[in-house]
C-alpha cells in the first residue's frame, strides 16, 4: 500500500508543477492537443519507473503496463510511450529546474563544491564511433576513470553540509570535450557571498582574483606542482589535502544521483530529446528525493 500512495502523491504533485508551468512547454498545436493518456500521466510513470530502478524505457513501459494496468488504462503502445517522452524534453529540463530551486540553501552555510560527470553514449573504443545527439554531444576524456567517451558533462555546485551529503544548488549539462572552467565561470557568474572548494580544473588565478573581488567569493583549489616537482612541500600537501577531502563530499554526492538513477549509463539513448528528457527526468528524480 505504501507504494501506491507514493505513486499517486507523485502524480498529485506533477499535476500541480504540470498545471502552473509545465504546460507551457508541452502544449502542442495539433488536433491531438489533449490526448487521452495525458502528458502528467507519461511524465509520472516515467519518473516512478526510475524511483523503482526500471532504468530502460522498454522496462518502465512493461513495469506500468503489467502492475499499474488498471491505473493508467489509456496507456499507448511502447512506441508511442517513447516518442511522447522525447516530445516532453522541455517540459522535463523545466520540471528539474523547479525541483532543484526548491532544495533550498542554507544562509548560514556558505561552503560550496564544484565538480562534474561524465554521462556515457559510447565508451572506450565505441567513443569514436558516436553519432547520437551531435549537436549536444562530443567526445572526451575523464580523468577519474581513465576513460575517453562519447556524451555530456554533468556539471553541479552543491552546498556542503556537516557529515552529510552536499545538496545540489546549481546542474548544467555541457559537451564531454567542454573543460570545466568555462562552464564554472557561467555557473558562477551571477552568485555572490560563498566559498567553492574545486579541484585545479578550476585554478586560474585572474578569474579567482575577479571573483574574489567583485563577487566576494572565494574558489580554493588544490596547489599545482611545479614543474618537476614530486612533490608538495609539507603545508602545501596539508593544504591541498583538505582541499580534496572537502572535495569528495560531491563526489559522493554524483555516486548517489547514480545509484538512484543510473544517470551516467545513457547507452540506449537515440536521439537529442530522448537524452534531454533521460537527464533531466533523472535530475527531477534526485530532487523529489531530496525535497521529499
Amino acid at each position: 500500500m505504501r507504494k501506491e500512495i507514493q505513486l499517486i502523491e507523485l502524480y498529485c504533485a506533477m499535476c500541480h508543477y504540470y498545471d502552473t508551468a509545465l504546460v507551457m512547454e508541452a502544449q502542442r498545436q495539433s488536433n491531438n492537443f489533449c490526448p487521452k493518456f495525458t502528458d502528467v500521466e507519461c511524465m509520472s510513470t516515467y519518473i516512478w519507473r526510475i524511483t523503482n530502478q526500471k532504468f530502460e524505457v522498454k522496462a518502465c513501459y512493461k513495469f506500468i503496463k503489467d502492475y499499474y494496468g488498471e491505473w493508467f488504462p489509456d496507456l499507448p503502445s511502447y512506441q508511442a510511450y517513447s516518442n511522447r517522452l522525447g516530445r516532453l524534453a522541455d517540459a522535463f529540463k523545466l520540471l528539474a529546474s523547479l525541483l532543484l530551486g526548491e532544495t533550498g540553501r542554507d544562509e548560514e552555510h556558505s561552503d560550496f563544491v564544484i565538480d562534474s560527470m561524465p554521462i556515457v553514449l559510447a565508451s572506450h573504443k565505441r567513443s569514436w564511433r558516436g553519432k547520437v545527439a551531435k549537436e549536444i554531444c562530443s567526445k572526451g576524456y575523464c580523468a577519474s576513470k581513465d576513460m575517453h567517451y562519447y556524451g555530456v558533462k554533468l556539471h553541479t555546485l552543491s552546498q556542503c553540509n556537516y557529515k552529510s551529503m552536499p545538496t545540489p544548488s546549481v546542474m548544467t549539462v555541457s559537451k564531454a570535450s567542454t573543460h570545466d572552467l568555462p562552464v564554472a565561470k557561467e555557473m558562477l557568474e551571477n552568485i555572490k557571498n560563498i566559498r567553492v572548494f574545486g579541484d585545479l580544473a578550476f585554478k586560474d588565478k585572474q578569474w579567482q582574483d575577479f571573483m574574489r573581488t567583485e563577487n566576494n567569493v572565494e574558489i580554493l583549489t588544490p596547489v599545482k606542482k611545479k614543474k618537476g616537482q614530486s612533490k608538495h612541500s609539507f603545508w602545501a600537501g596539508i593544504y591541498s589535502a583538505s582541499i580534496s577531502s572537502v572535495k569528495q563530499a560531491v563526489e559522493s554526492l554524483n555516486n548517489w544521483i547514480n545509484v538512484k538513477t543510473n544517470i551516467q549509463m545513457a547507452s540506449k539513448v537515440r536521439s537529442e530529446n530522448g537524452l534531454m528528457a533521460f537527464l533531466f527526468a533523472r535530475i527531477a528524480c534526485a530532487c523529489f528525493y531530496f525535497n521529499s
